[in-house]
């Protein structure tokens, strides 16, 4: 049984995160296309993902459980948070059987709002590789705009690429609203 929804979307569900979903979340970490799009280079076990999920929530962020008719289908989160300059980072990835239905758009936008609003932080930024023309659109589409470029800031199956970071202010937010 899933874990009760904290946020709601338009068309996805955001839950905590559960011993339940490590089978999951394992899998999808280890999928070499999800892999590729968030620079992991070594195989997550299932221990390691277990240990993962139980440290969920112990640091300065928040992690959800993103699910669209029931169903899992990726993880995002509002992680360094920081109180003081009053910022944070959303990350995510989704199973590649959900790609390019909207989910990620709308748990982007979904978290955005929660760290607007909820968390009431003044900035929220996010990174892409410079290949990853997907995350890219999400987080346009949401409202984000692209910042700058860190160059060749990362490794990524054999070749140093380049980190884009994106970033909405709580002005910008509430204005597009």
């Amino acid at each position: 049984m899933p874990s009760p929804v904290f946020l709601d979307g338009e068309t996805v569900t955001l839950h905590p995160v559960e011993e339940d979903d490590a089978h999951f979340l394992q899998r999808l970490v280890n999928d070499p296309r999800v892999r590729r799009g968030i620079g992991t280079v070594e195989p997550t076990s299932l221990a390691e993902e277990q240990d993962y999920v139980e440290s969920v929530g112990e640091g300065d962020g928040t992690q959800f459980l993103v699910r669209a008719d029931g169903d899992r289908i990726g993880t995002i989160g509002l992680h360094d948070v920081t109180a003081t300059h009053g910022n944070g980072e959303i990350g995510y990835f989704f199973a590649p059987d959900a790609w390019g239905n909207g989910y990620a758009t709308d748990a982007a936008r979904t978290v955005a709002d929660y760290a607007f609003t909820a968390r009431r932080l003044h900035k929220v930024y996010a990174r892409t590789f410079a290949f990853n023309d997907a995350s890219a659109r999400v987080l346009e589409k949401v409202g984000f705009e692209r910042e700058g470029v860190h160059r060749d800031q990362a490794f990524v199956d054999g070749e140093y690429v380049d980190v884009y970071r994106f970033g909405v202010v709580v002005d910008e937010w509430f204005d597009r609203q």
